[in-house]
């Protein structure tokens, strides 16, 4: 991290940095967790451990995009990208929405498969292992979204989304297994239906962290609640008597602000320029907030009886 950023910029990047080193965890998990499914699954006769071990290899390689995202996000505002990488972060979400698709239709076609060839029944050690590994994921879908809510990662959320699916298709494994080794011969093949089950919640989930992603590359305005404190901390600035336009859009892990504001029409335009500056600092000084760009444009406040209306200050619904 480069001492000569400014501070706002500086803390981006400092989240941006800590975020790919909690998905480069991830990814070691995932590797683990491959090689003990496919492991099982093969010794264990079971498809839907395979499909599992099939399933974290994929994370892998979407982890790797999220990852590459992150790094990108991280560099500061440049002549091309005036507003810096953020939305790398968004683009690599939206990437790993396109990953958990493409497994949802393999693994649904692979289950089928298992389910039309008669095949041995899984063994019963199968059960403690896909308790362990759903146990794991969930523990560390929990630590992620915890992390994405903290430094305000929509890329991180969805992370945290894929693992939590990935401990639901485990569990729709471990329940296929137990029925499969209770119901004994003619039950071989329940736990390839809970594999095809997987495949809806998989599909399922795919849907909600596309449009979590979509909604960041699209511009989607940011959650009321925020942008009332962004109202809040400008009229709070000496000299703003209301405000007009409040726009506030994510970018990534930061956001950007256009916002007019009304001062008194009697001021020079030195002492306009001053308040519209305040109003800047006040908003990018906000490091809880993660704003890292701020446009301010001054509007004369009408003279009271002029016959026009001052903008009344929003409140929050």
């Amino acid at each position: 991290m480069s001492s000569r950023l400014p501070s706002h910029h500086a803390e981006t990047q400092r989240r941006a940095q800590a975020s790919a080193r909690l998905v480069l965890r991830g990814i070691a998990l995932n590797a683990v967790l491959a090689v003990v499914k496919f492991a099982g699954g093969i010794f264990g006769h079971t498809y839907a451990l395979v499909a599992d071990g099939a399933e974290s290899t994929l994370d892998i390689l979407s982890s790797l995009l999220v990852w590459a995202g992150f790094r990108v996000a991280a560099v500061p505002p440049d002549a091309d990208h005036p507003y810096g990488h953020g939305k790398a972060e968004s683009l690599a979400g939206l990437a790993v929405a396109l990953f958990v698709f493409a497994m949802a239709w393999w693994v649904g076609l692979h289950a089928v498969h298992e389910i039309r060839t008669p095949h041995e029944g899984p063994q019963w050690w199968t059960l403690p292992l896909l308790a362990f590994v759903v146990g794991v994921k969930m523990w560390f879908s929990r630590r992620m979204g915890a992390a994405g809510e903290e430094a305000g990662s929509t890329a991180l959320d969805i992370e945290a989304q894929h693992h939590q699916s990935d401990a639901m298709t485990s569990a729709a494994a471990f329940v296929g297994i137990a029925i499969a080794i209770a119901g004994g011969k003619g039950f071989e093949t329940a736990d390839d239906w809970a594999a095809l089950f997987a495949c809806v919640i998989i599909a399922f989930n795919g849907v909600s962290m596309a449009g979590k992603a979509l909604g960041d590359v699209m511009d989607t305005a940011a959650p009321a609640r925020f942008e009332y404190e962004v109202r809040a901390l400008a009229l709070a600035v000496p000299g703003v008597f209301a405000l007009d336009k409040v726009r506030v859009r994510k970018s990534g892990l930061s956001h950007l602000v256009d916002i007019q504001v009304r001062v008194d029409g009697n001021l020079t335009v030195r002492e306009g320029h001053d308040i519209a500056h305040a109003v800047k600092d006040a908003l990018l000084a906000s490091i809880p907030h993660a704003i890292t760009d701020v446009s301010v444009h001054v509007e004369p406040n009408p003279a009271p009886g002029d016959g026009k209306l001052q903008a009344p200050t929003p409140k929050l619904q």
